[in-house]
C-alpha cells in the first residue's frame, strides 16, 4: 500500500522545528506505543538528531505490555530513555523533570559554576498526528489550551506552555513525512495517524484482520466469537454479519464493518495490541 500524505502545513512545520531548536534543552518525542517505530517521524529524528531527547511512549494503556516492556529496553539499548504513558490520566510531571535534568547534568553543572540560578528546563514536543501529543500538554499543564481530537493534524500552530515543575514546552503541530510505503503506510492507517477518508478502508481492514489472526487470534475470538482459523475475509463478512453491518439481502456492508473493527481496535474493546514488535 503506497500512501502520499503531505499537507503544506507540515512542510512549513518542519522548518519551524529547525528553526526553533535552539531555543530548548531537549527533546520530548511522543509516540504511540503500538507502533514505536512508525511513530517516529525520520524526517524530525534528523532535525532534531544533535538535541538530547526523552520519548514519551504514550497510549501504552491500549498497547501490549509485554512488548511495552520489551520497548523500554530496546530504546535503553539504543541510548534513548522512555517513559510509559497513558496521557489520559494523571502525569507524573516531577519523574520527566528529574530525568530532564540527569541527562542535562552538565549544563545544570555549569550554571551552578557560574551561580546561574535557573531550574527552568525548555523542552520542544514532537509527535505524528493522533500521537497522543495535545492530550499529553494539555495534561501535563492542567489546561485545556490545545485543540484536541481523533483527527490527525488538530494542533497546527506554535505555542509555549509553562508547568509547576519548572517545565517550558514549546508546542509544534504534528507532522508527517511525504511517502509511505508498506508496512510503516499500514501501521500508520491502521491508528489513524491517516485519515480513514484518504484510504480504501476496507483493503486496510482486511490487512489488519490478517495481522490479527497471526499475532492475536484469541483477541478477535473473545471480541466477536469468530474461529480465527478461517480466512481473512471469512472473519470479515462473519463479523458483519453478527454485528449487523448489512445492506440488503444478507450482504456485507464492507464499510461499515471497518469502521466498527477500528473502532474496536482504537479505544481499546479488541485488546491491548502492539503492532511492531521490539
Amino acid at each position: 500500500m503506497n500512501i502520499n500524505w503531505y499537507p503544506g502545513h507540515m512542510k512549513k512545520t518542519k522548518e519551524e522545528i529547525k528553526n526553533s531548536l535552539k531555543l530548548v534543552d531537549i527533546v520530548l518525542e511522543v509516540i504511540d506505543a503500538r507502533i514505536p517505530k512508525s511513530s517516529r517521524n525520520p524526517l524530525i529524528t534528523e532535525i532534531t538528531e544533535k538535541k538530547d531527547r526523552i520519548i514519551i511512549m504514550n497510549k501504552t494503556d491500549l498497547s501490549d505490555p509485554v512488548e511495552n516492556e520489551k520497548w523500554i529496553k530496546k530504546f535503553a539499548d539504543d541510548g534513548i530513555k522512555a517513559i510509559k504513558m497513558n496521557a489520559k490520566e494523571k502525569i507524573n510531571t516531577k519523574e520527566i523533570y528529574n530525568i530532564a535534568k540527569e541527562i542535562l547534568f552538565e549544563k545544570f553543572k555549569k550554571n551552578e559554576e557560574k551561580n546561574i540560578e535557573n531550574e527552568n528546563i525548555r523542552m520542544m514536543v514532537v509527535g505524528i498526528p493522533n500521537s497522543g501529543k495535545s492530550t499529553f500538554i494539555n495534561n501535563i499543564a492542567k489546561r485545556k489550551g490545545a485543540r484536541v481530537g481523533n483527527r490527525p493534524g488538530v494542533t497546527q500552530q506554535k505555542q509555549w506552555i509553562k508547568t509547576k515543575e519548572n517545565i517550558l514546552l514549546l508546542d509544534t503541530p504534528g507532522v508527517l513525512w511525504p511517502k509511505f510505503d508498506g508496512q510503516t503506510g499500514l501501521n500508520l492507517s491502521f491508528t489513524n495517524a491517516i485519515k480513514d477518508e484518504i484510504l480504501n478502508i476496507e483493503e486496510l481492514c482486511l490487512k489488519f484482520i490478517e495481522f490479527m489472526k497471526e499475532f492475536y487470534p484469541k483477541n478477535l475470538e473473545e471480541r466477536y466469537k469468530i474461529d480465527s482459523n478461517k480466512t481473512a475475509l471469512e472473519i470479515y463478512e462473519e463479523i458483519g454479519i453478527k454485528r449487523g453491518a448489512i445492506i440488503r439481502k444478507g450482504e456485507v456492508d464492507y464499510t461499515r464493518c471497518a469502521n466498527l473493527i477500528f473502532n474496536d481496535f482504537r479505544s481499546g474493546k479488541l485488546g491491548r495490541i502492539t503492532i511492531e514488535k521490539a
